[in-house]
């Protein structure tokens, strides 16, 4: 039985102890406690320790992998060092969380499916980062900051939380969210790979509205991950929670091959749903998605190539892009229970394209936060 690390000893040699526990190769490594795990993390997010100490225990971690206890223990270090909450006037808001370190193989229009999903009755923010580790990707921040040239929010500033108040829906970043992680970006790019930040940064909640109406939608890569997203989730403030193995790390579920999502209710179980845009839309639709998915293999990642085709589908409702928008929209409202029958929901969102006010309120919502 090991002995405890009493608070009084210094942070380097805490984090000496725990990196000596978990750094001793595949057979020999140990399991941290959960508050031990709280400790550490708790002491790289404020800085207590050397970067070298930060990145080895980052990396150890992953490379032992994280238990259950380790994964919690982290994200209460994780919501003991977040700024408050910040509680909107509105009645439910979905949050769409995406894999911070972006998209490079095929191009992915969640970016222009948010303010869409609000235009039909769910208010929404995308969660983001400019891009990190390990495929250093395009994200909602990227596009703003570097496509739109949006400015980049410094903590403190609550312009992006105005926006989403005057538009119903907008974009968030990890500089509002969590000052002191998204401090750690550059140590984090010269680690390269994912470490359990990765896991846990997509479950905060910078914003939230009255018990019952906040949502979660995000996603997992490895299996496994959703049972870790699963058990934080519910230390968070999310009501309902949807996490998929969806396009690249992103929302867009069951396009590129079937997904299976896990969705949570308030306290009940988790509720296990096999997901294909074969399975749940009408096969004409099916084939219009699958048909505009395999197009966009042929374009190149970029956020010029992103936006161009996102704005063209907003505006005129036209492009290869539309049918994904249309996908992902009609599964996020049907999951949430906005809706029933997915195939009418995509018809909807095609709609509503083609009548152009989405694309105006999203140049109305960059002009506001250019001039904030």
């Amino acid at each position: 039985m090991r002995q405890k690390i009493s608070q009084d000893t210094a942070p380097e040699e805490r984090m000496k102890s725990y990196i000596e526990r978990i750094a001793a190769g595949p057979r020999l490594s140990k399991d941290l406690s959960e508050d031990e795990a709280e400790d550490a993390l708790e002491l790289i997010l404020n800085s207590s320790v050397s970067d070298i100490r930060s990145a080895v225990f980052l990396i150890a971690q992953r490379m032992k992998h994280e238990t259950q206890e380790e994964n919690i223990g982290a994200w209460k270090a994780l919501a003991k060092t977040a700024p408050d909450c910040y509680t909107l006037p509105l009645v439910r808001l979905l949050q769409i969380a995406d894999a911070f370190d972006g998209v490079v193989r095929v191009p992915y229009f969640g970016f222009y499916a948010i303010p869409l999903i609000a235009e039909l009755g769910l208010p929404t923010c995308g969660l983001s980062a400019q891009s990190l580790p390990p495929k250093f990707g395009v994200t909602f921040e990227d596009l703003l900051v570097e496509h739109y040239a949006c400015p980049a929010v410094e903590a403190g500033d609550r312009s992006r939380i105005s926006a989403l108040e005057k538009f119903r829906w907008g974009y968030l970043p990890l500089s509002l969210a969590h000052p002191a992680l998204n401090r750690l970006a550059p140590l984090r790019r010269e680690l390269v790979k994912r470490t359990l930040l990765s896991t846990l940064e997509k479950l905060l909640q910078p914003v939230r509205v009255q018990v019952g109406g906040n949502y979660l939608a995000s996603s997992y890569f490895h299996k496994g991950y959703e049972e870790a997203m699963l058990a934080v989730s519910r230390l968070g403030g999310f009501d309902r929670v949807v996490f998929g193995n969806g396009h690249e790390g992103t929302t867009l579920y069951g396009v590129h091959k079937p997904a299976k999502i896990f969705r949570r209710k308030d306290t009940s179980g988790p509720e296990e749903i096999g997901l294909s845009s074969e399975k749940i839309f009408s096969a004409e639709i099916a084939e219009n998605i699958h048909t505009a998915f395999e197009t966009m293999k042929d374009t190149a990642t970029t956020a010029e190539n992103i936006a161009r085709l996102g704005e063209e589908a907003l505006s005129k409702g036209t492009g290869p892009a539309v049918p994904l928008i249309a996908c992902q929209t009609a599964t996020l409202r049907v999951l949430f229970e906005q809706c029933t029958d997915p195939s009418s929901a995509y018809k909807q969102a095609l709609a509503v394209m083609k009548e152009g006010r989405v694309h105006q309120s999203l140049m109305n919502y960059l002009k506001f936060i250019k001039n904030c």
